[in-house]
């Protein structure tokens, strides 16, 4: 059984849209406190679910794309790298870093993807931005829109975390669907569900923070 209704949920987003206004526009995250959870011994969790409504659309995304990619993203707007441009490269570190650095996100043609560690290196996996596959079937626009919707929860060493999970530009029931399906998600993930939960709070960039639970 949810310790958090959708009715608080709203409550919360309600507090938060009514804010101060900024001159540039919010992130909503959530942040979580976990109990009864040891980093070190049990088994650190990570997960990434897709949320109903996108949380970061201003996120830059790069496809490593084959040629029918590449005409692809060029019709869209969508920054790419082709295969020549990743063997310029050359392992080169810096550059590889510098690229990871500047997207937040990757796309590759499935047909790469298996090239990339032996073109790039470790780089981008250990920057958490190893590509997502995309294959020729797919509605490339679709799946930039489904990797912007996506979040990952994934816990580190300390016992809290927190999610983009949207921006004050949105609407309430964008928010509180966003955020409702963020936390159910998080709590499936954890070994004791609500048990390991120590409390909830959703806040805007400069605002307060609002506490769920």
């Amino acid at each position: 059984m949810s310790k958090v209704t959708s009715a608080m949920v709203r409550e919360g987003v309600q507090e938060v849209l009514a804010g101060r206004e900024r001159k540039f526009r919010e992130t909503v995250e959530l942040q979580i406190g976990l109990k009864n959870y040891d980093p070190q011994r049990d088994k650190r969790f990570s997960g990434t679910v897709k949320l109903p409504h996108i949380p970061r659309d201003q996120m830059k995304v790069c496809i490593l794309g084959d040629a029918r990619h590449v005409d692809e993203a060029e019709k869209i707007g969508l920054d790419y790298r082709t295969v020549d441009d990743l063997k310029k490269f050359n392992k080169n570190k810096k550059l590889i870093k510098k690229m990871a650095k500047k997207y937040d996100a990757f796309l590759a043609s499935d047909v790469l993807i298996k090239q990339i560690p032996r073109l790039l290196g470790p780089s981008l996996h250990k920057a958490g931005k190893f590509p997502t596959p995309v294959y020729h079937t797919d509605d490339l626009a679709a799946k930039v829109d489904e990797v912007k919707a996506t979040i990952k929860l994934q816990l580190k060493k300390v016992l809290c975390l927190g999610v983009a999970v949207g921006h004050r530009e949105m609407t309430e029931d964008q928010l509180t669907a966003n955020i409702m399906l963020s936390i159910n998600f998080l709590v499936s993930l954890l070994k004791k569900h609500w048990q390991n939960v120590q409390c909830l709070y959703i806040k805007s960039t400069m605002g307060k923070a609002y506490r769920l639970l």
